[in-house]
């Protein structure tokens, strides 16, 4: 890479003495979003979008150094032209686009190309390189669109409130459970968050986005509240004692693996929505194309086969790069 290098700590810009998204503590990180593996404690100083403040603040420290801006507000570090750009991924998530003598590269860190109503969307930014996820890099994974599934989610909630039966919906902390609430239907019935994800909508809420501010579950709820209900849930959630409280009640799922025949009776959930903050098969390729990079760098997913493809069907020149970025299916199973 013209300009980054791959070391132990993660991807290095020698010329801004900058790390993106590093795996091991160092002096100046650049963070393409706040999930936990591009997000990690330990650096003296960070740098990211003004919508990660909060929540890197509520997971990684009130006392960390951080400095934040705004998309496409550009900085010169060390003669390199630096800014951030909208990844689609999450909120606050951004690509980092760095210029240096007119080369130009940029690291999606992780992104996709639906709008979903709670991010700002996904821009492709054209460059010379360019570092992309392929997390679901296979042509099994196609998406419906958003409006599709979150009618079956609707549905299938007000099925079972129709039958004295609760709801709980597991989605990521950040990014997946935001989405959830954003769309679901409330006049069907009361919504309620665990704890992890009203902390989350609180770090959200006072940075400026909009979501409905819906109570978290405590013991003080009387159960009799829960009826009809549906409860937006981490996926640490499933198989807990925290669950018995709803009883009774029907579990879903909403990742990107429900694609997959058979994840969802593995997972022991009564349904599964295929609903991903990743781009698909599709979504990949139509994002690396729009940026007219020469050269591609894969991380996470199915970096051999996506780069066979690019290779011999897209005539992109394209690497792998063995990172540390396990996307959300590492810590709590979700995409």
């Amino acid at each position: 890479m013209s300009l980054l290098e791959l070391t132990p700590a993660g991807l290095f810009c020698k010329q801004a003495d900058i790390f993106i998204d590093p795996w091991k503590p160092v002096d100046k990180a650049v963070i393409t979003h706040a999930h936990a593996d591009h997000s990690r404690w330990g650096m003296k100083h960070y740098l990211a979008h003004h919508l990660s403040e909060e929540v890197m603040k509520l997971r990684l420290g009130e006392d960390i150094s951080l400095e934040t801006v705004g998309y496409k507000e550009p900085l010169d570090i060390n003669g390199v032209k630096l800014s951030l750009h909208p990844a689609g991924h999450i909120p606050g998530s951004s690509m980092i686009r760095l210029e240096y003598k007119g080369e130009v590269i940029v690291v999606s860190g992780d992104y996709k190309t639906e709008n979903d109503g709670l991010c700002d969307p996904f821009e492709p930014v054209k460059c010379h390189e360019f570092v992309s996820e392929c997390t679901f890099g296979l042509p099994i994974y196609k998406w419906e669109p958003q409006s599709k599934i979150f009618e079956a989610i609707n549905t299938w909630w007000r099925q079972n409130a129709s039958k004295g039966l609760n709801s709980v919906i597991f989605g990521y902390s950040l990014g997946k459970a935001q989405r959830i609430l954003n769309n679901l239907d409330a006049s069907i019935g009361e919504i309620f968050t665990h704890g992890a994800i009203w902390n989350t909508n609180q770090a959200l809420l006072k940075n400026g986005l909009k979501i409905p501010d819906v109570p978290k579950v405590t013991a003080e709820i009387p159960k009799s509240m829960f009826k009809g209900a549906m409860i937006i849930a981490p996926p640490s959630a499933m198989g807990t004692p925290w669950m018995k409280r709803f009883s009774p009640y029907r579990t879903a799922i909403c990742s990107g693996w429900m694609n997959i025949r058979g994840a969802r009776r593995r997972r022991a959930a009564d349904a599964g929505f295929v609903l991903s903050d990743h781009a698909d098969w599709e979504g990949l390729i139509g994002a690396i194309k729009a940026t007219e990079a020469e050269k591609v760098y894969l991380t996470h997913g199915s970096t051999a086969v996506f780069g066979k493809y690019l290779e011999e069907v897209e005539k992109i020149h394209a690497v792998e790069l063995e990172t540390l970025f396990e996307g959300e299916n590492g810590s709590e199973a979700m995409d």
